[in-house]
């Protein structure tokens, strides 16, 4: 099969993976899956590998085939599955889970000390078929399709995950901001709208983000490039600032919004990254303001995803792309010009 694979970290995304015959996964275990991929969405995390920005955080071993954001066809099952069958169209959750390890027992899948995750650690399904195992798979509902809906393993879970625990702490009437509405932040802007009664608040440096941002929902939207968004904040809360940020970027200069606009007591849930936390440790204490990492989700959540999905409260604004056209997408999305979420397709 075919399968677009990392061979050496590198900075220049231009031929940055190798689009190669590789041997079709076999099935290692009785409880394994293999999909037939229908689509693998691209994400700025798949940039970060290549510039080997995880090998600090995982073990890596190269080469590897990219991709985690997969769904597809069920196409064989170990002796076990009950799950799914042959033929079956599923999203993959891009952990693999053992099950019995304390943070499995807890529900925490993404704390699972004996992970395997598709696309950083093992094989992804930037190819024809991908080896997942049975605690991946989520059966998809009737009239969804695997290749639309195949962003939403990675980007929308990540996003709905940061978005229900902002919700939990917002009470209608409040006001939630969510800074960057590009791939994970158009999906976390509707999780909000679906989920609670607060003024969601859309910042970006793109208008054209903005007017998305508009259609989706949003109460106000400013651009931060033009206007001084605490001096908006200010405005819109009567100086009480807001309760929930929802930070997509994670640049210095987001980060920095914990102190600026949000009220005492309030969150800022930073799910982009690349950037660094530099505040003083007074500012937090006084406002007593909380800095919350969000780490994809759990399989549950993207169950619930998936049910949103279905009731048309979530769209995923998408585009198309070959498997040959892999690395031009790597450059497209680190120069910041792709809208919405890439997906890639095998051939």
């Amino acid at each position: 099969m075919q399968a677009a694979r990392l061979h050496e970290y590198t900075d220049d995304m231009n031929d940055a993976l190798t689009v190669e015959d590789i041997d079709r996964p076999d099935l290692e275990r009785s409880d394994h899956v293999l999909v037939e991929v229908a689509g693998a969405g691209w994400c700025q995390t798949d940039n970060h590998v290549i510039e080997g920005m995880w090998t600090e955080y995982v073990p890596q071993e190269l080469p590897m085939t990219l991709g985690h954001e997969n769904a597809g066809v069920v196409a064989e099952v170990g002796d076990e599955v009950t799950l799914v069958e042959e033929g079956d169209p599923v999203i993959c959750h891009p952990v693999q889970t053992c099950g019995i390890c304390r943070p499995c027992r807890l529900g925490e899948d993404m704390y699972c000390e004996n992970s395997a995750f598709n696309g950083l650690t093992t094989d992804g399904g930037f190819a024809e078929y991908l080896q997942t195992n049975e605690r991946a798979v989520i059966p998809l509902p009737d009239g969804v399709d695997p290749t639309e809906i195949a962003p939403h393993a990675d980007a929308g879970i990540t996003a709905y995950h940061a978005a229900k625990k902002a919700v939990r702490e917002l009470n209608p009437g409040d006001t939630a901001v969510v800074v960057g509405v590009g791939g994970l932040g158009h999906i976390g802007l509707q999780c909000l709208e679906a989920m609670s009664a607060a003024d969601v608040v859309a910042v970006d440096i793109k208008d054209e983000a903005l007017e998305l941002a508009e259609r989706l929902g949003a109460t106000h939207t400013v651009n931060s490039s033009e206007e001084d968004l605490a001096q908006v904040v200010d405005d819109l809360t009567d100086g009480g600032g807001v309760q929930q940020i929802l930070d997509f970027v994670g640049s210095d200069e987001t980060a920095s919004y914990a102190t600026e606009i949000a009220s005492q007591g309030g969150d800022q849930h930073v799910i982009g990254y690349g950037g660094h936390i530099h505040e003083p440790c007074q500012a937090l204490v006084n406002g007593e303001v909380s800095l919350k990492g969000t780490l994809v989700g759990r399989y549950a959540e993207l169950q619930e995803l998936v049910a949103l999905v279905d009731r048309d409260l979530v769209e995923l604004h998408t585009s198309s792309y070959d498997l040959g056209e892999i690395n031009d997408v790597a450059e497209a999305l680190e120069h910041g010009e792709i809208e919405g979420r890439a997906v890639i397709l095998p051939p």
